[in-house]
């Protein structure tokens, strides 16, 4: 059986990631869901989906990213537009899981589709609430170390004796979550008295330790800075854009009733929600940027 799928997958390359790629995009009908539901304290099974007027979304509008441009993002039951963000996080997922099947074995592949999720999970609630709710840091990072010990592809120690594997494997994973988060509380500590105010919210300590847990600790300090710069380049874009246009930049879109979101004027003081920020720079990190980022640690590593 084994043989045959590895015949099928060398004379169709492209069908096990466009699976995946479908698979995603499913995933990502779900994810909204619970981006907007879980901080709300709602189930994210019951009811189905449905339409702010209160009708239920027939199955065939409810097509990951195809319905939403097949009904030009209004509402066919009652005409009322919806936001293109739904559309969106079908589409980034589709795109995480595509990169997670292109570069993986099948164990990796699906544990990073399951961290990726909740990274996208994480990110939105964040921009929407200023929150990341704990399933998403402290369950996320216990997630973590528990698969890192049962699955050692997570780290790269599968192939090693079974056991070493497992405990080398799971130790990564401990490490991670321990340095990942002491590094951000530290930052946060010291921000705090520098600027005598609350810096970073102590969500994003738990949030670092769990990608930590999944990436290890160089994934963890990679998040951390690469998150930062990325936040940087946002916020000038959106400062410049602002001047340029005259317009309004968004900030901190909040969900108000499930169909679009309300933006505020980007201005010194303004809170901006650092989670979705390390969690881009987690995702680049692992969907490749470890490759030429421990490879760099590990020269700095021999200076000293």
């Amino acid at each position: 059986m084994n043989y045959n799928l590895a015949v099928f997958a060398l004379e169709f390359p492209w069908f096990f990631p466009l699976c995946a790629a479908g698979f995603g995009a499913i995933v990502g009908s779900f994810l909204n869901v619970v981006i907007y539901r879980m901080p709300l304290e709602k189930s994210i099974v019951t009811p189905g989906s449905h339409c702010a007027c209160g009708k239920p979304i027939a199955w065939f509008d409810n097509i990951p990213v195809l319905s939403w441009f097949i009904l030009r993002g209004k509402a066919r039951c009652c005409g009322r537009p919806y936001a293109f963000r739904y559309a969106f996080v079908e589409l980034l997922t589709a795109g995480l899981f595509l990169g997670c099947a292109l570069r993986f074995g099948p164990e990796k592949a699906l544990l990073g589709m399951l961290f990726l999720s909740c990274l996208v999970c994480a990110t939105f609630i964040d921009l929407d609430h200023m929150i990341i709710p704990d399933v998403f840091t402290i369950g996320l990072g216990v997630a973590g170390v528990g698969l890192s010990f049962g699955f050692p592809a997570l780290h790269g120690a599968a192939g090693e004796i079974p056991l070493l594997a497992h405990l080398r494997s799971g130790g990564t994973g401990l490490v991670g979550l321990l340095i990942g988060s002491g590094v951000v509380l530290w930052i946060a500590l010291v921000a705090e008295a520098v600027l005598r105010k609350e810096a970073m919210g102590f969500g994003d300590v738990k949030f670092v330790g769990a990608v930590g847990a999944f990436c290890g600790w160089q994934g963890a300090l990679f998040s951390i800075f690469g998150g930062a710069i990325v936040g940087t380049v946002w916020v000038a874009l959106a400062w410049a854009w602002q001047k340029a246009s005259g317009k309004k930049a968004p900030i901190t879109p909040r969900v108000e009733d499930g169909q679009g979101a309300v933006t505020e004027q980007l201005a010194l003081g303004v809170q901006v929600p650092f989670g979705p920020m390390l969690a881009v720079g987690a995702a680049i990190y692992f969907l490749g940027a470890d490759i030429w980022f421990d490879a760099y640690l590990a020269q700095l590593a021999e200076l000293f």
